[in-house]
């Protein structure tokens, strides 16, 4: 793959630019020294949907302009920009390249060594702020500062196609509706809300159906990719796995909460299908415990709440030698939080998938300035410097989410029956 140089022009050939020993031609090293942030800026948008996206933009005296961008659950959103404008404070004067400096300290001097998912993904939306900063400086894609790339384009699989079915027939009309738009790899979780730990036999054959109508519906070239969302106990979720072996899902995704890591071991020792878990867990230390008890084959962390970039390829890095394979967790927008996750998955050698949400395109492509194209289930590699994508304020604003909360409702025990 032929290297792509976004520095400074040379007069000599592109070939020899990098050698150039004429001032004209090299970096201001000693301009990048003295970058620093002036202003923070949170952006709270509201998707119409049940999750809201949190960006933040870092400004700084030179002009250069860093996006980054929260993970979010709902009514949680309102924790999550709190602890990003606290955090903001303390970059405010910084150097954007003191990536790992500023992520260490708040880590223990800010969250003292107590974060929560809260602390997590403000920190990496500000870090993800600092890269695209930083490569915007450098005249580079973030991922040519991380150790260049391994391939040209990123593999995704398509979620959130699959929210209002119901009966198996509607999961595989659906399922085929997405194929035809050119995606090879789909997920959805078959189990119907609300969320419980032990579900009854009804319950259990309904997802089990639900799975079989999509696996008759697109066939065996489509990889069909299997999610849980933490709710099983292990035994039921070692039953469960029996049953759908016979459709080969690609994955096994979060089969129970992965707290119990002896169980998630359980799990994956009982079962042929390849186990996922990372989604839920933040710090490298929780991941730490993945590899000491060999509790999944594939983890997918996220970008938006495991700490940002560096934190990401961290993970990656020490998932290696554990013959462990990394597919990004992506329940972000289609604009920087995928930004950000293209940008690592380009340059770790154990990448496998990542995960891109259909229902979020056409909103994302409205914020974006440059949004992403899906092609044959694939993403090329943004070549700008940076992260590669950047927002349009206007459209923000014109989403923002409103200040008041209306009242929630709560799911009473009739509702849980």
């Amino acid at each position: 793959m032929p290297a792509t140089f976004l520095g400074p022009v040379c007069h000599r050939s592109s070939a020899d630019c990098v050698l150039c020993r004429k001032a004209a031609c090299r970096p201001n090293f000693s301009r990048l020294v003295v970058l620093q942030i002036t202003q923070v800026t949170p952006f709270l948008v509201d998707t119409g949907g049940s999750k809201s996206w949190l960006f933040v933009k870092l400004d700084t005296d030179e002009g250069l302009v860093g996006w980054g961008e929260a993970y979010t659950q709902q009514d949680r959103d309102a924790a999550m920009l709190a602890h990003l404008v606290e955090m903001g404070r303390h970059l405010v004067g910084r150097g954007p390249f003191a990536i790992k400096h500023f992520s260490s300290v708040m880590y223990l001097d800010y969250a003292l060594r107590r974060p929560a998912m809260e602390f997590w993904s403000a920190l990496s939306a500000l870090e993800q702020a600092m890269w695209d900063i930083a490569g915007k400086a450098c005249g580079q894609p973030v991922y040519n500062l991380l150790g260049g790339p391994c391939r040209a384009r990123i593999r995704v699989y398509a979620n959130g196609w699959s929210e209002q079915s119901r009966t198996p027939d509607q999961y595989a009309q659906r399922a085929c509706e997405v194929v035809a738009r050119g995606f090879t790899a789909l997920k959805f979780d078959p189990f119907s809300n609300p969320w419980r730990t032990h579900i009854g036999r009804a319950e259990e054959d309904l997802a089990v159906e639900r799975v079989r109508a999509v696996r008759e519906a697109v066939g065996s070239s489509v990889e069909i990719l299997i999610e849980v969302h933490r709710r099983l106990a292990p035994n039921e979720a070692i039953r469960i796995a029996g049953r759908l072996e016979q459709f080969q899902p690609f994955w096994y995704e979060e089969p129970i909460d992965p707290e119990d890591m002896a169980g998630l071991a359980e799990v994956r020792r009982r079962t042929s299908l390849p186990v996922v878990t990372g989604e839920a867990l933040y710090s490298k230390a929780q991941f730490a415990q993945v590899f000491a008890q060999r509790a999944a084959d594939i983890l997918n962390p996220d970008v938006c709440n495991c700490g940002g970039i560096l934190a990401l390829k961290e993970i990656a890095s020490a998932a290696e030698p554990w013959h462990v394979a990394i597919a990004p967790h992506n329940y972000n927008s289609t604009s920087v939080g995928l930004a950000s996750t293209l940008q690592v998955s380009a340059c770790i050698p154990n990448f496998l998938i990542t995960e891109y949400f259909v229902n979020f395109a056409s909103l994302g492509s409205e914020i974006a300035s440059r949004p992403f194209e899906v092609k044959d289930s694939h993403i090329e590699l943004p070549t700008e410097p940076g992260l590669g994508i950047e927002l349009d304020e206007s459209a923000l604003q014109r989403h923002k989410l409103p200040a008041e909360r209306r009242p929630r409702h709560i799911r009473t025990y009739d509702e849980e029956q």
